[in-house]
């Protein structure tokens, strides 16, 4: 199964793409940063739309996982925070994905082993995981962690459903 991770944000926005085969193994595909900070706010919203269905269009996942919304410092930040998350939103369900929320706490329980691990620790654990030849930017290692909690829940959703129709 590939599976694409969010990270969304009103001034740069994380994406990374991920394999898992049939014994659970994940692998990197393609990550990256989308940098839509400097531009006037509705430009911004429209860059990620735009630049999340350029990256759908190249790596065709077949899941979506997106990070929930944390409540912010002020409201000005959780409302630009909501209309970026919005914008990655519509893009994934144009897509046809199927899209699936975790908070950061699950995200980095899934990715580290703690929900409140630092963003070093995550892009570390991340690398590892992936086995990848350097750490990713902070924003892309939170959305391949969000891609690999998703990986992880839908491996344990999979175990349980077919335990319970035996």
């Amino acid at each position: 199964m590939r599976i694409i991770g969010i990270d969304p944000g009103s001034l740069r926005t994380g994406y990374g793409v991920i394999e898992v085969d049939g014994r659970g193994r994940l692998r990197s595909i393609g990550y990256g940063c989308m940098v839509v900070a400097g531009r006037p706010f509705p430009e911004r919203i429209g860059a990620i739309h735009a630049g999340l269905v350029e990256v759908l269009t190249e790596f065709r996942p077949e899941a979506a996982a997106i990070e929930a919304v944390f409540m912010a410092r002020n409201a000005d930040s959780a409302l630009k925070l909501g209309q970026a998350r919005g914008a990655a939103l519509v893009a994934l369900l144009q897509g046809g994905l199927p899209v699936h929320e975790y908070t950061a706490l699950q995200i980095k329980k899934a990715a580290v082993g703690g929900g409140h691990a630092a963003k070093e620790q995550v892009q570390h654990m991340v690398r590892v995981l992936l086995s990848l030849a350097e750490a990713p930017q902070a924003d892309a290692a939170d959305a391949l962690a969000c891609a690999i909690c998703h990986a992880h829940h839908a491996g344990t959703s999979s175990i349980w459903a077919r335990e319970s129709s035996r």
